[in-house]
């Protein structure tokens, strides 16, 4: 079974997170979410419950979640876990969280670097730029664009897949996203048989 692990940040965006995790779990992929705090709230840990075992996280419209775990606990376990891909959604605020952690840059670089799956949504392709990821065709939430079309091929497609780095825009492409990640790890048939019993409309891809 694959595994995946899919970041969040206080400030994600909400669908990105919950559509691209639950469209996952409904192909067999085992799916861990990992919080990660932004700087300023590192030194709330033991106040606000972050970084000690499921901190719940506020994404961008006010929804809760509660996270299965921290980016820092798995990183503190002796054998660095290895998964077969690793998600970062946008959300203004999250994305900046996730670009600006060190952690998230060190994780994102390593995944490159072995040459395993690694999905950015909205304006968590940013991360690609903070990891110093090779030019390469991406694309993003339309409002980071001009931070990354020096760096990067632009591209205002959907879904773009360059390698093993899969990109995407925003909520609107969350399916889209997640179908393609799937197909990515599990081949086209499981993609099928995931989006018959969601009645996805066969036009939208």
């Amino acid at each position: 079974m694959p595994s995946t692990l899919v970041l969040i940040a206080n400030g994600t965006e909400e669908m990105e997170f919950t559509i691209v995790f639950d469209t996952l779990v409904r192909a067999g992929i085992e799916c861990t979410s990992a919080f990660v705090p932004a700087e300023e709230e590192i030194g709330l840990a033991h106040a606000g419950g972050w970084g000690i075992d499921s901190p719940t996280v506020t994404c961008s419209r006010g929804v809760k979640i509660v996270s299965d775990t921290t980016l820092e606990a798995l990183q503190s376990v002796g054998t660095k876990n290895v998964y077969d891909a690793v998600i970062i959604p946008g959300g203004a605020k999250g994305a900046d969280t996730l670009a600006r952690s060190q952690a998230v840059q060190e994780l994102v670089a390593s995944q490159y670097e072995g040459s395993r799956l690694i999905g950015m949504i909205c304006a968590g392709t940013l991360v690609a730029k903070t990891s110093k990821l090779p030019k390469q065709p991406i694309t993003s939430h339309p409002s980071v664009k001009r931070q990354l079309e020096s760096d990067y091929e632009y591209k205002e497609e959907s879904v773009v897949v360059s390698g093993k780095l899969v990109t995407s825009r925003g909520p609107g492409t969350a399916f889209p996203f997640a179908f393609k990640i799937i197909e990515l790890l599990c081949g086209e048939a499981k993609v099928k048989e995931v989006r018959d019993p969601m009645v996805f409309p066969e036009n939208n891809q």
